[in-house]
């Protein structure tokens, strides 16, 4: 199997399976001497990790990262940073009954028919769980371009919707991170959980909507070809488990507006009047706040009886058993703004600019 490095320069290769031994990755090209605060580290996995709240999966992880080379007195030695993270309540008898069966709207049917072979418990390596690598390489991330904001949180549930931009909202941590489902606006949060527990007793699943926020962003980054920066943000957010859709800027409801008034007006300061471009232009940075919102499907996995085929070919019924989560929301929003501080990262590494080389800890 390829495809399991993320990057160009700040490379992160990741391991594992959701009931195998653990979880891990290799982080190659982090740059040496970066002063690194273990405790964020392990803070930005809490926030992903399961039983954090009745509104996500009751697996019972520690998720401890242990790391094994890279760090010396909590800086980076510019070696490759290995880590792992073993799992410790693997219930892999949940996985029995679907062990010659394709669950719908899973990896599971796609799997067997390109390898051959698939590890059946919790989806092996097609389930979320690999994204745990990518919460710590991603802290690693944020901690070098220390001085960018990156911040994202849950804009809807179904159909429930936040009506207000980023601007109007405090985007502060305390108030986001104050709420199971990581809603800046406490009121639309209640209406939020009440409806994933609503779905949650009926046996089913909700999708919905992150949005990622970037601030002090400088201009010049992204590449105006095939690396536009929206690009690489978008391949970057696509590869997350369940999401299926990426829009930045005005998105799909700037095709409702004419180019009058959809473009955005300089200032003398080169600062814009709007900011529908969403902070990109040409496929590269124009300082101001970089905004994009994914979506992110329901949960394939629901406690309901459906109709399927065995790999065999025959029609049968399934029911989803186990510990699974009603609504992936709350716990994927760590897991985008790691992504997004990968992605920025590995750009500000391949510029290597002057007026960038403060961003390191000298």
């Amino acid at each position: 199997m390829s495809g399991n490095i993320f990057g160009n320069i700040f490379k992160v290769s990741t391991f594992g399976e959701s009931h195998g031994k653990a979880v891990g990755g290799i982080i190659d090209g982090c740059p040496s001497g970066v002063e690194l605060n273990l405790e964020k580290i392990q803070y930005e996995l809490n926030r992903r990790k399961p039983g954090q709240s009745s509104i996500v999966t009751q697996r019972n992880e520690s998720d401890t990262v242990n790391f094994l080379s890279g760090i010396f007195n909590k800086k980076t030695t510019g070696t490759p940073i290995g880590f792992v993270i073993y799992n410790n309540d693997q219930k892999s008898d949940d996985y029995e009954h679907i062990k010659n069966v394709y669950r719908p709207s899973h990896s599971d049917f796609t799997y067997e028919k390109k390898y051959g072979i698939r590890d059946y418990r919790g989806g092996g390596r097609s389930s979320a769980r690999e994204t745990i690598c990518r919460v710590v390489a991603g802290s690693i991330a944020k901690q070098i371009i220390k001085d960018i904001k990156i911040i994202a949180y849950v804009s809807s549930v179904g159909n429930i919707c936040i009506d207000k931009s980023y601007e109007d909202l405090n985007l502060s941590e305390k108030i986001i991170e104050s709420n199971p489902i990581r809603c800046p606006d406490i009121h639309y949060a209640k209406k939020m959980i009440s409806k994933i527990k609503e779905i949650k007793s009926m046996g089913d699943t909700v999708g919905g909507t992150i949005t990622c926020v970037v601030k002090n962003i400088p201009i010049g980054i992204g590449e105006p070809i095939f690396n536009k920066l929206h690009a690489e943000l978008a391949k970057a957010m696509l590869s997350i488990n369940a999401v299926k859709g990426f829009e930045y800027g005005s998105g799909f409801d700037g095709t409702k507006l004419t180019g009058s008034q959809h473009n955005d007006l300089f200032e003398k300061n080169g600062k814009t009047q709007t900011n529908l471009s969403g902070g990109i232009q040409g496929g590269i940075s124009n300082g101001m706040d970089i905004y994009f919102k994914i979506a992110l499907k329901p949960v394939a996995t629901i406690m309901q009886e459906q109709k399927t085929i065995d790999k065999y070919g025959n029609s049968i019924y399934i029911k989803g058993k186990g510990r699974h989560d009603p609504c992936v929301l709350p716990r994927a929003v760590p897991i985008v703004e790691s992504m997004t501080a990968l992605v920025l990262v590995d750009y500000f590494m391949y510029n290597k600019l002057s007026k960038y080389s403060s961003i390191f800890n000298n």
